[in-house]
């Protein structure tokens, strides 16, 4: 950081995503029934607005310049993952009953230290990571405190186990 910028607020979040989809009763059905969102608007065919918690939206989606069209090829920049936080372990562990539940594949479960997270891909190819925190006090630093976070594997029985005592 150049020595005269200032940092961001401290409190900045970012606030919601706007996803181009090919499919929009595909992509509702997947956001809403499977991971759980609500549908908070919809304007006709076009775009949807969904959320947790009654919020006007934590996720657009839309086929404006996307209907019936095919995901981003590798080799290509644009959207890494969406990050969706949950409050708990056991909130993770319920999307992953969810996930189970609607048959849909993981890409991959990793233990960061800081977080423990699940990643798959939603219909239209969009990376999607499905996360919690540990709390801060939790997190790994190294001898100079700097955060050591690592990519170890998650253990998704532990993980399930969660859902049913959690």
């Amino acid at each position: 950081m150049s020595a005269h910028a200032r940092p961001i607020a401290a409190g900045t979040r970012i606030g919601h995503v706007h996803l181009k989809v090919a499919d929009l009763e595909r992509a509702i059905a997947f956001y809403c029934d499977v991971l759980g969102f609500e549908l908070q608007q919809r304007y006709g065919g076009q775009a949807a607005f969904v959320s947790a918690g009654g919020y006007h939206h934590h996720i657009g989606l839309n086929t404006w310049e996307s209907k019936g069209g095919s995901p981003p090829p590798p080799g290509t920049t644009g959207l890494f993952h969406v990050a969706i936080l949950y409050p708990t372990r056991a909130d993770l562990a319920d999307a992953l009953m969810r996930l189970v539940r609607a048959g849909v594949p993981l890409d991959g479960a990793s233990d960061h230290g800081v977080s423990e997270a699940l990643y798959l891909r939603d219909p239209d190819g969009n990376g999607i990571e499905l996360y919690r925190d540990r709390p801060e006090a939790e997190w790994p630093r190294d001898e100079n405190g700097q955060l050591a976070m690592v990519t170890q594997r998650l253990d998704l029985d532990d993980l399930l186990a969660a859902a049913r005592t959690g």
